[in-house]
């Protein structure tokens, strides 16, 4: 009597078929299937032990099965990304979940070094001067009407320029003649003072301090010899040719003020009316 050689679930015999052998005995295919297979978590079918399997945490498919949930690709050799418990390939994924470079309009693919400003994405090397074309990266810059300029170059294009040196303001200055000018800059024609916040005057449009003014283009007093440069309020008399401070204008011989009052000339002095008829 020959040795039996059955299922070890279906006591069916083994002779002439093919089974699988296991810890436990051997087993003819359709009982190993039913009990070792595992289910594909997408068609619900059994993994039969002649077809490749794949699995991704906790769950199994067959390869076909394995797959992107929105294009269909096979997903058995390519890199693939879990959101919310379906599968996506990469392009899919960056097509529903990254953001577009608002410069070359290509996807910015996660993890890629990206920048981010007003709501708008940029590759890392895409996010480029709007003058110069070199990369921004992580240096300063002034957006101005949808471009994006590096600080040289903003200063360059927009930022006014001192009547002076013609360099560019970038902070502080002041004004004079409706030009904009650097304060170290707006200084004396003359002795070179800085007239910034000094009162000061102008000659063929040149500036000078109220000193090197009176010294080069005044009138002199014609009783003290300072300068009348008329500046700060400050009031004179003119006769002929000769010219007085108010507070120099006064008689020669009784040094009684002569301001809005009658006077007599007496050679190079001036003298009031009293002192000119008491004579010499």
């Amino acid at each position: 009597m020959s040795e039996t050689f059955d299922c070890a679930k279906c006591s069916e015999s083994l002779y002439g078929r093919k089974y699988i052998q296991t810890d436990n005995g051997p087993y003819c295919v359709p009982c190993y299937d039913s009990t070792f297979a595992n289910t594909c978590a997408e068609c619900q079918q059994l993994i039969g032990h002649d077809s490749r399997e794949l699995f991704y945490e906790d769950r199994h498919f067959h390869e076909g099965c394995f797959r992107c949930c929105r294009c269909q690709r096979s997903l058995a050799d390519e890199p693939f990304t879990c959101q919310d418990s379906e599968l996506l390939c990469n392009d899919c994924y960056c097509s529903a979940f990254s953001s577009q470079c608002s410069a070359c309009r290509e996807t910015v693919m996660p993890g890629s070094r990206k920048l981010e400003y007003g709501g708008q994405t940029w590759h890392e090397h895409c996010f480029l001067c709007s003058g110069c074309e070199q990369p921004l990266g992580s240096c300063s810059f002034v957006p101005d009407k949808g471009a994006h300029y590096c600080v040289p170059c903003y200063e360059n294009k927009f930022a006014p320029r001192c009547a002076r040196c013609s360099k560019t303001l970038t902070q502080g200055g002041v004004t004079y003649r409706d030009q904009p000018w650097h304060r170290e800059c707006l200084v004396c024609t003359g002795c070179q003072t800085p007239l910034a916040g000094q009162q000061f005057t102008s000659r063929d449009d040149d500036p000078y301090c109220v000193a090197c003014f009176g010294e080069l283009f005044a009138p002199k007093c014609s009783s003290c010899k300072r300068p009348i440069t008329g500046l700060g309020g400050g009031k004179y008399v003119s006769f002929e040719d000769r010219h007085w401070h108010h507070s120099c204008f006064s008689c020669a011989r009784c040094s009684t003020s002569l301001v809005g009052q009658g006077f007599v000339p007496d050679g190079d002095q001036v003298l009031c009316q009293g002192c000119s008829q008491a004579g010499p």
